[in-house]
């Protein structure tokens, strides 16, 4: 017995340093080569070198980092790669320092998107904010349905309107994909809510005990899952609607469903 809890404590041990590992780890590229050659002569605060940009895109996008900084202090970098890396030569070649985000976009993995950011920047966005930024902009079925070059701009775009306005803790906007996901999950709450309401007694119309009981389950559900990614991404008031109505109705089908085919009293001669 006190084999198996030693064996238990040690796998808790394991998954918790594991997790902040995890945790610890900046979401930026590391840095393992140093190839200044592949970098042009006259600085330029955007590296194309996967061809990703248009001309007229990269012009433009050029153009609004410099106006960008210039007001701001902010100093935003891009460098697209692909088949090799200029690696920590990026980092005199552009002198980055704690006010300096980096964008890598580098097609060979799973997403296209990586950052590295400076300390300065965390004061105002944390680490959640790059993450969700990453797997918004960088996943494959955007890239797919908009390409590289306008996930990179939208990316960039999505962070200055964000230090312009003294920081976000959540990347705004409500993509389709994830206000679905928080109707499906407003509408599980309801049904758990439901089912815990519904009568277990006789004499019983509604089972508020059980109500109270499950609500750490259907609240999570409705409110962390299905209401908090909402608000705190948009104030249209339509998505937050639809997600109350989706947990009501989820509610009552739970609760009406065993009522309405509970058993009839039988009639006696």
């Amino acid at each position: 017995m006190e084999n198996r809890w030693r064996g238990r404590l040690l796998i808790v041990i394991a998954v918790g340093v594991l997790f902040l590992s995890m945790w610890g780890v900046k979401p930026s590229a590391a840095w393992a080569v140093n190839n200044p050659e592949l970098l042009p002569e006259q600085e330029t605060p955007v590296v194309d070198l996967a061809n990703y940009l248009p001309t007229l895109q990269e012009e433009a996008l050029i153009d609004n980092i410099k106006d960008f900084e210039a007001e701001s202090g902010w100093k935003m970098r891009v460098l697209t790669q692909y088949d090799r890396s200029p690696g920590r030569a990026v980092i005199p070649f552009w002198g980055l320092d704690d006010k300096s985000i980096l964008l890598v976009a580098d097609g060979r993995g799973g997403n296209l998107l990586a950052f590295s950011i400076g300390d300065a920047v965390y004061e105002l966005l944390p680490r959640t904010f790059w993450i969700e930024l990453q797997a918004r902009f960088g996943n494959l079925y955007y890239v797919r349905d908009n390409g590289e070059n306008n996930a990179i701009v939208d990316a960039l775009d999505t962070v200055k309107q964000c230090l312009v306005q003294g920081g976000c803790n959540v990347v705004p906007g409500l993509p389709r994909e994830q206000w679905i996901l928080t109707l499906a999950t407003s509408v599980v709450g309801g049904l758990v809510c439901g089912f815990s309401a519904v009568p277990r007694k006789s004499g019983q119309v509604f089972a508020w005990q059980w109500v109270l009981i499950m609500s750490p389950l259907w609240g999570i559900l409705f409110i962390a899952f299905g209401i908090g990614p909402v608000v705190t991404r948009t104030s249209e008031w339509l998505p937050l609607f639809r997600n109350v109505m989706g947990f009501v109705l989820g509610f009552l089908v739970a609760y009406l469903t065993p009522i309405l085919n509970g058993p009839t009293p039988s009639k006696t001669l």
